[in-house]
């Protein structure tokens, strides 16, 4: 298995779409919100992501055919 961290962010059109949920369900990879902040017109998520290494990169090509973006997560992450 394999973990890693995740920035999303979302444009408004996708602020209220559960892409995170999807991600976990259709990928079969377990997904833990870290940080984020959302507003009506943006949003981003600091997403820790556990899986099949192949299962994340389809998870992850998935997500940014949908319009969001997709960056490693850099910096202040809550740890613990």
């Amino acid at each position: 298995m394999k973990k890693m961290r995740v920035e999303f962010t979302f444009p408004t059109k996708l602020i209220k779409e559960p892409i995170i949920y999807r991600l976990g369900i259709q990928f079969n990879v377990v997904t833990n919100i870290r940080r984020a902040d959302v507003t009506e017109d943006r949003g981003w998520v600091i997403l820790e992501i556990e899986g099949e290494e192949e299962d994340i990169e389809k998870g992850l090509a998935w997500v940014t055919e949908q319009g969001v973006g997709v960056a490693p997560a850099i910096g202040d992450v809550l740890e613990g």
